[in-house]
């Protein structure tokens, strides 16, 4: 259970966060949630804990849950997905599947890639724009991904998504090829 500070602290990123996903200014979330522009940059900078009706108004007019800006069990930008907690939406008895490994809410352009990373070698992403989004599953190898100085590791069969405006580095410290596919949505120009 997160105790008043973690739920300040998230709600504070999240809003922020989800301001910027949708564009809005802070007179138009205002308008838009019925809250006054004061109290939502007292929220960003989590110098106050609004009620649950502030909450509910806000999520509403950002079009997300109240469970999606309260989220703070991550405590970091990053979601991790182990393989064996992918979703698998249809099968027939040929063997056909559709399995969902990632989702994420976003908007914007979308680019899909396919990686492969050899054994000692990585890239370095510098930040992408406010509120763009990755998502990526690994195929074969294990990747370690490093987001915002954090090492996470990936291996064959688990997916990850993160808020790629922080610093990002992929890098393949196995001792086999890393394979992975990818899908970067970045937010539209203002």
């Amino acid at each position: 259970m997160a105790d008043l500070d973690q739920l300040t602290q998230a709600l504070a990123r999240n809003l922020k966060r989800w301001r910027g996903e949708r564009g809005f200014t802070l007179d138009v979330l205002a308008a838009r949630a019925g809250v006054s522009r004061g109290m939502i940059i007292q929220i960003e900078q989590a110098r106050t804990n609004p009620s649950v009706g502030t909450t509910v108004k806000l999520a509403d007019a950002l079009g997300v849950s109240i469970t999606t800006l309260l989220d703070h069990e991550q405590g970091s930008p990053v979601q991790l997905v182990p393989g064996n907690q992918a979703v698998c939406l249809w099968s027939t008895e040929a063997g056909s599947s559709g399995i969902l490994h990632i989702g994420a809410e976003a908007r914007g352009p979308l680019e899909l890639w396919s990686w492969r990373l050899m054994p000692g070698e990585g890239t370095t992403s510098d930040p992408h724009p406010e509120g763009t989004v990755e998502l990526l599953h690994v195929t074969a190898g294990e990747l370690t991904l490093i987001v915002d100085g954090t090492a996470y590791a990936v291996p064959a069969g688990d997916s990850a998504s993160f808020e790629a405006h922080h610093p990002h580095t992929y890098r393949n410290d196995g001792p086999g090829p890393a394979e992975i596919t990818m899908t970067v949505s970045v937010p539209p120009p203002r």
